[in-house]
């Protein structure tokens, strides 16, 4: 049974038996931090800053990267890929938790309900951001865990098998097109933030939290971390 909403908009108590979270625009704000590094990255490789605003979101970095040089040949694209990621690394200034991530995650912990990251993020990366947002998960699929990025679903039944949950009974939180499309070609449904069409449109996390069920010990909600 896939985790749906209800008439009244609520998500189905039973139906979810698992939460797969994309890392960055979903549990992790990085957005400046990616912007700094696209910059840099652009600077040494004589690119317009403006170029890859489009794209990005959602896709590896190697992907995007190829999209800008698409001549490169395999080694030339790796060295940029490792530049990139260089960047990105020595750099985790103003990563935060997105608004609403910590409680959210407070809640489904009290619910017992198991969660997950998928990220086209790089292991390395995904460690640093995680770290410098505060945030400890027990799964994390990267890129380099899985043979083809988003929109691919192998991230998402990656997850799903190492949480031991059908991917049918997941609920995948989103921000992306790319991410959106991986979930939805797994088979979960797809919760989605910043106005990407989905399954359940989301405001922010708080919203999600007040689609899940209230945890029977918490009755002053569950938005301690505004």
């Amino acid at each position: 049974m896939r985790p749906e909403a209800d008439r009244g908009g609520l998500l189905t108590p039973s139906g979810v038996a698992a939460v797969l979270f994309d890392m960055d625009g979903t549990l992790v704000d990085s957005d400046a931090s990616v912007k700094r590094a696209w910059a840099g990255w652009c600077g040494e490789y004589g690119v317009a800053v403006a170029v890859p605003d489009g794209f990005v979101r959602g896709s590896s970095a190697a992907e995007g990267i190829r999209r800008i040089f698409p001549e490169l040949g395999a080694e030339s694209l790796a060295e940029r890929v490792t530049r990139f990621l260089e960047l990105e690394c020595a750099d985790v200034t103003d990563v935060v938790p997105m608004p609403g991530a910590l409680a959210l995650l407070r809640q489904l912990g009290m619910l017992g309900i198991p969660w997950a990251i998928v990220t086209s993020a790089e292991r390395p990366l995904a460690a640093l951001r995680l770290a410098a947002a505060g945030l400890v998960a027990e799964t994390v699929v990267t890129i380099d865990d899985v043979a083809a990025c988003k929109p691919d679903p192998e991230g998402y039944l990656v997850a799903a098998q190492a949480l031991e949950v059908e991917i049918s009974r997941c609920l995948v939180v989103e921000d992306s097109v790319p991410g959106v499309a991986a979930g939805r070609a797994a088979g979960a449904t797809v919760a989605s933030l910043r106005g990407v069409a989905s399954d359940v449109p989301l405001r922010d996390l708080f919203h999600l939290a007040e689609l899940l069920p209230a945890p029977a010990n918490r009755a002053d909600g569950v938005r301690s971390d505004r």
